[in-house]
């Protein structure tokens, strides 16, 4: 194998992929990264096991292979190289040399025969939208995601496609996030749940513009645009019925402007307690009442005119669950919808019905 690419190139394809590269794994393979030559094309290759991304560009190829070489050191070795180096790599016994301006470094390399990689996933759904869709569509859920949770279906994202939408939802049993965006063709109905670090390395990775093909099998998800593609094991469990946890027509109605509101609960979050980061809301006509406190004898009170016209009540919620809810809300105007003091707080922008959040109460 032996090729010669701009350093550009080759740092683009393997900023693309290093993310999913074990730093320290009881199989050496998986700190490689699969290289792949063939047809004037080279294709780089990283896995966890869990999550598989491939990139390819056009090199000027001498010699066609395949190989896999130490992922991160290719990476950091490019990366520190000059801007406009011509990168030359090429496969000498067990090693791989490559050189760049005055420099020559040699990296040792692993049989490509011993990579694992997903070939097919037999998908059951295939769907095409605009990157930006989907981006958005994660961005105002996954931070709903439970992390190491016990319940392991909720160390993921739902992703549900039906009809002509497709719709996310997360929760981690506090607090949870649903969004959908409209598709352009009618697809069937399936659930499936896509593990936390497959959201993360998909949300870092997408555009803004140009569409991109999903395929949804029985144990994988499959994602490709723009000469790349991620392939990412799916969780094995069933996500709880969502539906249950929404409430459906909450009996109160709170309207506040969502940047006021947002920032008034970030000035009293200063002094929560830094463990159960509770806050208390009293309302009552047209105004909320933020009071936050700790073991230090410390207290913010905070009053904000809003629209309200429901019964005098007192409500206690985790300030980091409002906050990130209010935080992705694509509305200047917010919708809270409550019933009493011991029950969820339904968030919604007004604008915008394509997107709910559910924050549970706690005691204070």
């Amino acid at each position: 194998m032996k090729f010669s690419a701009p350093r550009e190139a080759l740092l683009k394809l393997l900023q693309a992929v290093v993310g999913v590269v074990e730093r320290r794994s009881t199989m050496p393979i998986l700190s490689n990264v699969l290289l792949r030559v063939a047809d004037g094309k080279l294709s780089v290759t990283a896995t966890d096991l869990e999550v598989e991304l491939v990139a390819g560009a056009a090199v000027d190829e001498k010699a066609s292979g395949e190989i896999t070489v130490p992922g991160r050191k290719f990476h950091d070795i490019c990366r520190l190289l000059p801007e406009g180096t011509v990168v030359d790599a090429a496969l000498s016994g067990n090693r791989m040399v490559i050189k760049g301006g005055r420099g020559r470094y040699t990296l040792a390399t692993l049989s490509a025969a011993d990579f694992p990689i997903v070939e097919e996933i037999d998908a059951q759904v295939t769907l095409r939208m605009p990157q930006q869709d989907l981006q958005a569509l994660l961005h105002r859920t996954q931070f709903s995601m439970a992390q190491q949770d016990v319940r392991y279906y909720l160390n993921g994202l739902l992703l549900e496609t039906g009809a002509e939408r497709l719709r996310a939802v997360a929760t981690d049993g506090h607090r949870l996030a649903l969004s959908e965006t409209a598709l352009s063709d009618a697809v069937a109905h399936q659930q499936v749940i896509v593990p936390r670090k497959g959201i993360l390395e998909l949300n870092r990775l997408l555009g803004t513009e140009g569409e991109l093909l999903m395929m949804i099998g029985a144990k994988h998800v499959r994602i490709e645009y723009d000469g790349l593609r991620m392939t990412s094991t799916l969780i094995d469990g069933r996500f709880p019925d969502y539906t249950r946890v929404i409430p459906e027509d909450p009996a109160n109605s709170v309207l506040a402007d969502r940047e006021l509101l947002r920032n008034a609960l970030q000035r009293a979050a200063v002094l929560a307690n830094d463990k159960l980061r509770g806050v208390r809301l009293e309302l009552d006509r047209n105004s909320i009442v933020i009071y936050a406190n700790n073991p230090e004898q410390e207290e913010a009170i905070e009053t904000l005119e809003v629209e309200y016209e429901g019964d005098a009540m007192e409500v206690g919620f985790n300030v980091n669950y409002l906050l990130d809810a209010l935080g992705v809300v694509e509305s200047d105007v917010v919708q809270l919808g409550l019933t009493d003091g011991d029950s969820s707080c339904l968030i919604t922008p007004r604008d915008n019905i394509a997107a709910k959040y559910v924050v549970m109460p706690m005691r204070l």
